[in-house]
């Protein structure tokens, strides 16, 4: 097998930021409602703005570390070069966690939501189906996935809009424009911070998909410019699109109560535009769903790529690139194997690790931005300190306030993945006492 093929540089801005939207699924919101209200009582609306706010700070650190650091891997390779090698193999075997549970995610989902239209199939057939069919297409090439992602994203968001547009219509209509832009979804007294963040910690999922796209990198053109710049867009582009829609569904069902929080987006579906939106809700979902499955086994095989090359896993497996597709076909076909664990467990184990391993990787990028500026004692004017100081600081705050508001359970179980990652590192480094290969050493930071 070869092992000298490498990536190419084939993606603009627009497929990389389409490429995360996919990764992240705007649709992602109405997979997760059920959960999401009842976890922040009701008060969506300040769930998601907290929840933007959170991820704004954290993308502002991906940012500076993708034009400090060009290199495929994420948070993987930035804490290998800004922190130590050791820290940042424990970073991408936490991230491992959370890009390994995200295809797993589309693939559940896909299955409930098919068996559920056709009850003659057994979910665990739409599972293997769609697997394989993700499985294919990424293999073909990223170039790929990118335009299949462009024109599933693109509809995504028109139905979202459009489904916005409807509520807003019908308040215009009803109850008058002033009830439109009332501010009581900010505001309401019975609202508490202690709510709000844990409301927030859950829908964070939704904001996700930036830091895949720092996986990229290396097939990206240009990709100290363009990588930050898919990261804000990708960022705004779902804050917007989710606090707005939130805002109108509290101001348009105040009083909505979930039968059963599994099929809570159907309930609101049904009550919103009765059946005829239903349907079309189910359509566009199922695209949703089909394109995060694609991003993510892109992603998680980009990883462990980048892990691989290193010799941070067996090389010969993970290092390998296809010579013809120049795609890192075994990973993607391992992730694919791993992905058939959606046929024995539920969609909410698998949110809990995801936002464990993001949440994770989160707070040591923003680590790793604190680490390179008290290393720089050149530069120290005021903007610098700003973004490389301050910012990164109040993102690793509230990064450790949502990983503290988790469930037990979801802590224990993170924390035995970091524990077989610590034995496994030692296993590679002699217990400690040899320092782990570096593929890209004579990669400088910025």
């Amino acid at each position: 097998m070869s092992e000298t093929a490498e990536l190419k540089k084939t993606l603009t801005l627009s497929q990389v930021v389409f490429l995360g939207l996919a990764w992240n699924t705007p649709m992602i919101y109405f997979s997760v409602f059920g959960v999401a209200f009842e976890g922040s009582n009701g008060f969506l609306t300040s769930a998601y703005f907290l929840a933007v706010i959170a991820v704004l700070f954290t993308g502002a650190s991906y940012a500076v570390m993708a034009k400090k650091i060009p290199i495929s891997g994420s948070a993987y390779t930035f804490a290998k070069k800004a922190i130590h090698p050791n820290v940042g193999f424990l970073v991408g075997w936490v991230l491992l966690l959370n890009y390994l549970f995200a295809p797993i995610i589309a693939a559940i989902t896909f299955g409930t939501f098919m068996n559920a239209e056709f009850p003659a199939v057994p979910s665990f057939a739409w599972i293997i189906g769609l697997i394989i069919l993700l499985a294919v297409i990424a293999i073909v090439g990223v170039n790929s996935s990118a335009n299949i992602s462009s024109f599933f994203v693109t509809l995504q968001i028109i139905f979202i809009i459009g489904f916005t547009g409807f509520l807003a219509y019908a308040l215009f209509t009803g109850g008058g424009a002033a009830s439109v832009v009332s501010p009581e979804p900010f505001l309401d007294v019975d609202l508490s911070m202690s709510v709000a963040l844990a409301g927030a910690s859950i829908v964070v999922f939704s904001f996700l998909g930036f830091d895949t796209m720092t996986t990229l990198s290396e097939e990206t053109k240009n990709a100290t410019k363009t990588i930050p710049k898919a990261i804000f867009i990708m960022i705004a582009t779902v804050g917007v699109l989710h606090v707005t829609m939130s805002y109108f569904i509290e101001l348009s069902y105040p009083g909505f109560t979930i039968q059963n929080h599994d099929s809570a987006a159907l309930e609101l579906m049904g009550l919103v535009g009765g059946s005829m939106l239903r349907a079309i809700f189910m359509t566009v979902l199922i695209a949703a769903i089909f394109t995060q499955g694609l991003a993510s086994i892109t992603s998680v095989s980009r990883l462990m790529y980048v892990m691989g090359r290193d010799a941070a896993l067996p090389k010969k497996v993970f290092g390998y690139v296809h010579p013809k597709y120049r795609t890192p076909v075994l990973n993607i076909f391992l992730a694919s194997v791993i992905s058939l664990v959606a046929i024995f467990i539920t969609v909410d184990d698998a949110i809990r690790f995801v936002n464990f391993g993001a949440l994770s990787a989160f707070f040591f990028v923003n680590l790793c931005v604190i680490s390179l500026y008290l290393k720089n004692q050149e530069k120290r004017t005021i903007p610098y300190t700003l973004v490389n100081l301050i910012f990164p600081l109040i993102g690793a705050g509230f990064i450790v306030w949502l990983i503290a508001l988790l469930d037990v359970s979801t802590l224990i179980g993170g924390s035995i993945w970091v524990a077989g990652g610590l034995v496994y590192l030692a296993y590679l480094t002699k217990v400690f006492q040899k320092p782990l290969p570096d593929y890209n050493a004579e990669r400088k930071v910025a």
